[in-house]
């Protein structure tokens, strides 16, 4: 399966400049299948650790002597480390106490290694009795498989290529197959061991199991790594699709538990985001750049990771999901906007906010900043997009800053001047070229 990420891959391995790489990312986001492709494709050889699994090699980082590391690692993996020509992938790195750490001194005394290190958010960004080596390492960070990604794992690499294009005049007829290829993906979602059996055996009810595990897996992982937070992640974690399905889904700590305040739960809401799990976007209040400067900490939303395990999250049918316009319309569009962020996170790397006046109904589901300029995004999940609060934000209330903005939805493309209509199965690649 392709991933996107693989050229910024190529990219930190020709940098003159490269440091250990740690790829971040939540669980079971194909972390580990990339780095192994990615080897096997460019390197001689591979020298895959894992910690989770190696007994032995936990031994490794009990100092930080990178000669003495290198040659155990050669013998626990049978792989004879050459420098530029191996790629040393040390996987579950999170494991083991000093993992983390040694990078620090990869980077300042065997520079000349290649080295990447995969490791979940749920541990990396929780880290006990071991320090960050900031500034000694690279980072990237990979997501759920977004639909661009979703189509090519389907085989249908035409198609990718005819989006690619954003050649409208070709794609506009192709509008009603792209919007069942959607729908799919609505359902499957963008987890890698999802996607797969689909595509390989094409049964739902597969699908369906796999995300549930998936999910059991994250609720394990919960008490694995947060202590005494554990029960209120699973509170805030369990009310985020009912939060979702609110016309206004800004997230209010009294659906969570009756009564409660910001306080009690803000450090389990940052937990999940920290480890991958949610999306939080906040509120700005004014739309000049740069957003950051205008956020309202007290204002927010939070979405799932991934598309796909939200309907598990919701058990949402199957049947409903893959046939029929159900999983467009129901549901006040949560799936919809859960699906553009995740694109919009997993292809551009700017944070996502939103716009909403105060004391108004008027709100703007997105804002993104560009070097160059802010973009204002509306989503919506049925072909009736009639709305006015994009057009007051940017013909009345915001008509001296010249915004041009983007609504996703089910029509096809039409450029309307101050506006972009862009199709649902475009938006991974439309924010490519922004």
């Amino acid at each position: 399966m392709k991933r996107t990420l693989y050229t910024k891959l190529l990219d930190w391995k020709n940098s003159i400049n490269r440091k250990p790489l740690i790829l971040e990312g939540a669980r079971q986001v194909g972390k580990t299948w990339l780095l192994k492709e990615f080897g096997k494709n460019e390197y001689d050889n591979v020298a895959y650790v894992n910690f989770h699994r190696d007994n032995v090699a936990r031994e490794l980082f009990t100092d930080f002597n990178i000669s003495r590391i290198l040659m155990q690692l050669s013998a626990i993996t049978g792989e004879t480390i050459v420098a530029g020509k191996t790629l040393i992938v040390l996987d579950e790195v999170q494991e083991v106490p000093g993992g983390i750490s040694s990078l620090k001194y990869f980077c300042e005394d065997a520079r000349e290694q290649h080295i990447a290190v995969a490791g979940s958010l749920l541990g990396v960004s929780n880290l006990k009795g071991q320090s960050f080596p900031v500034g000694k390492v690279d980072t990237l960070r990979l997501y759920p498989m977004t639909f661009d990604e979703f189509i090519l794992a389907k085989g249908n690499t035409q198609l990718y290529n005819l989006i690619i294009s954003l050649n409208w005049e070709i794609l506009n007829p192709l509008n009603d197959m792209l919007i069942e290829l959607l729908r799919q993906y609505y359902f499957v979602g963008g987890m890698p061991e999802a996607v797969l059996a689909f595509i390989e055996r094409n049964d739902p009810n597969e699908v369906r199991h796999i995300q549930n595990s998936i999910l059991e897996a994250y609720e394990m992982d919960f008490a694995k790594h947060a202590d005494r937070e554990t029960q209120r992640i699973r509170m805030v974690w369990d009310s985020i699709p009912s939060q979702l399905a609110h016309e206004n889904k800004k997230f209010i700590f009294g659906a969570v538990k009756k009564g409660a305040r910001a306080s009690t739960f803000e450090v389990a809401l940052q937990w999940l985001k920290d480890a991958g799990l949610t999306h939080k976007v906040t509120r700005c209040n004014l739309p000049v750049m740069p957003l950051k400067f205008y956020e309202d900490a007290d204002a927010f939303k939070i979405y799932m990771l991934d598309v796909g395990l939200l309907g598990a999250m919701t058990e949402a049918q199957p049947a409903d999901m893959l046939l029929g316009n159900k999983v467009f319309t129901e549901y006040k569009g949560a799936f919809t906007e859960n699906y553009v962020l995740q694109q919009l996170l997993a292809t551009i790397e700017t944070n996502v906010h939103y716009f909403s006046k105060d004391n108004s109904t008027q709100e703007v589901d997105f804002l993104i900043q560009t070097n160059e300029r802010i973009i204002p995004i509306e989503v919506k999940a049925e072909e009736n997009v009639k709305s006015k609060s994009l057009s007051t934000f940017v013909n009345i209330d915001h008509t001296d800053k010249h915004f041009k903005a983007i609504r996703f939805s089910m029509l096809a493309y039409k450029d309307q001047g101050w506006m972009e209509n862009i199709p649902l199965w475009a938006a991974s690649m439309i924010v490519r070229v922004l």
